[in-house]
């Protein structure tokens, strides 16, 4: 199926790494210019694979829990390819701020998880609207079930989906499309990192892996990626302000299917 994405400047935040990797690769198969903003450097050999399929693909170095960082990289991109076609908010992670630690780090936890999801759809809602763009926030199930001692990053994760349905009002005049993907139980170098902190991580994870109702298995970066870059597209030229699940029936099956 052909996604009508060929020549499209997409920004993706954290664009080099496990789900966001995962979208800047499917974007560059599709033709799109994967635009990465990321913290850290990609790694040269995930790099190198993406420039043979997107040659045009850009790296942009920045700390986008800095509204000053953000606007530098919207304007960098803005400046190298003259127009922006959609965004992938997806920069993040689980710090695991809970009901202990205060409000400066539940503030702080919310600078890195959320709030620069706002300022890049501020920065870039003009381009967005000039070339009637499309954006996907990429939230958690966490949103939707809790999770436990991580306050700040569920709180951020619920707004998301807010921000979701708020946007998608804003803009369907504009014809500027906006959706969120939730993903749950996803095995990315993060949560394999999580796994190493159980005493038998590998029996963990199929204690995990069981609950899963389809294929009792974890979801792949792969699978996230597709819908994400699905949304972006034409093929999903009628879908605005939906929440999508692509974790096998995780969140919403009853988990008695694991017997």
């Amino acid at each position: 199926m052909d996604l009508g994405l060929t020549g499209k400047i997409v920004i993706v935040t954290g664009g080099a790494s496990g789900i966001g990797a995962a979208v800047s690769e499917v974007l560059a198969e599709e033709g799109a210019v994967p635009v990465i903003l990321a913290r850290r450097d990609p790694d040269p050999a995930f790099l190198e694979r993406l420039q043979a399929l997107a040659p045009d693909v850009w790296f942009f170095k920045a700390e986008l829990s800095s509204d000053d960082a953000c606007r530098q990289a919207v304007d960098a991109v803005r400046k190298r390819f003259g127009r922006i076609d959609g965004l992938v908010n997806n920069a993040g992670a689980n710090d695991s701020v809970g009901l202990d630690a205060g409000p400066d780090a539940f503030r702080a936890s919310l600078d890195r998880n959320l709030v620069h999801y706002y300022t890049l759809m501020h920065l870039a809602v003009a381009d967005l609207k000039a070339t009637r763009g499309a954006v996907v926030n990429v939230s958690s199930k966490t949103a939707v079930t809790g999770q436990g001692d991580t306050s700040a990053y569920v709180a951020a994760k619920a707004a998301q989906l807010g921000l979701t349905r708020e946007w998608a009002a804003a803009l369907a005049r504009d014809g500027v499309r906006v959706n969120a993907v939730l993903p749950a139980e996803v095995m990315t170098p993060l949560y394999a990192n999580w796994l190493q902190t159980f005493p038998d991580p590998a029996a963990e994870e199929r204690r995990i892996a069981a609950r899963i109702p389809l294929g009792h298995r974890m979801t792949t970066a792969r699978e996230i990626a597709d819908t994400v870059v699905f949304l972006l597209s034409h093929r999903a030229s009628h879908i605005t302000g939906q929440w999508l699940y692509p974790d096998g029936g995780y969140t919403h099956l009853d988990r008695a299917l694991d017997r």
